[in-house]
């Protein structure tokens, strides 16, 4: 189970650059600040799913011993 939770950790941790770069390109282009907020919260929001897959991955596992 904690190598489930460890690799959608590391999938969602992609996840967060991804929308982290698109959303940085979004304003340096000058895009409208709807769509940029919209992206940061969505970073937020996948941010947290990975803290917690982190947290429940190092729950399964004793913290790694």
């Amino acid at each position: 189970m904690e190598n489930i939770t460890y690799a959608l950790a590391i999938i969602v941790m992609a996840a967060v650059a991804v929308v982290l770069v698109r959303g940085l390109f979004h304003m340096m282009r000058g895009g409208d600040g709807v769509t940029s907020n919209k992206l940061m919260q969505m970073r937020i929001l996948l941010q947290f799913i990975a803290i917690v897959l982190i947290v429940v991955t190092l729950l399964l596992t004793n913290g790694g011993r």
